[in-house]
């Protein structure tokens, strides 16, 4: 059985901005972007042209992680919460202070990056968009 758990992050109307975002901060590669407007037409739900730009789907590849985008339609609410976290573990503190630093440009600091009885270098972060990142690297990989 092949089993695996990808974050999937909904934007409202600002996805393409996010994933240039992401695609800088976290080395990602951008694998594909399909808007809405490029779906195939059902006559029986037809689409606003608000809706046309926004994007239906997304994927980044960052490391080994598939990272997933896709706008709401618009009027349709986005809600942030901190109930679910992104955790990016890196094999060196420098690195870990790279992503730290690009994540946190227009966001905020949830919890400075430090080190800690289980990390070299551990924080949060709220970027920009509203999405929290645990950034941690693993002691196993200072060893």
């Amino acid at each position: 059985m092949t089993l695996r758990l990808n974050p999937y992050l909904i934007m409202d109307g600002n996805a393409k901005e996010a994933i240039q975002f992401y695609e800088k901060a976290l080395d990602a590669r951008v694998v594909m972007v399909q808007t809405f407007g490029e779906m195939p037409a059902n006559p029986d739900f037809p689409l606003p042209e608000s809706a046309r730009d926004r994007v239906s789907h997304a994927l980044l590849k960052v490391g080994e992680t598939d990272l997933m985008f896709s706008d709401t339609f618009p009027g349709q609410p986005v809600e942030s919460s901190n109930q679910v976290q992104i955790c990016i573990m890196t094999d060196a503190p420098e690195h870990a202070k790279r992503f730290y630093e690009a994540l946190l440009e227009g966001g905020q600091v949830v919890m400075p990056l430090q080190e800690t009885f289980w990390s070299p270098a551990y924080g949060i972060v709220a970027d920009k968009y509203g999405v929290y990142w645990n950034i941690s690297t693993e002691v196993e990989a200072q060893k």
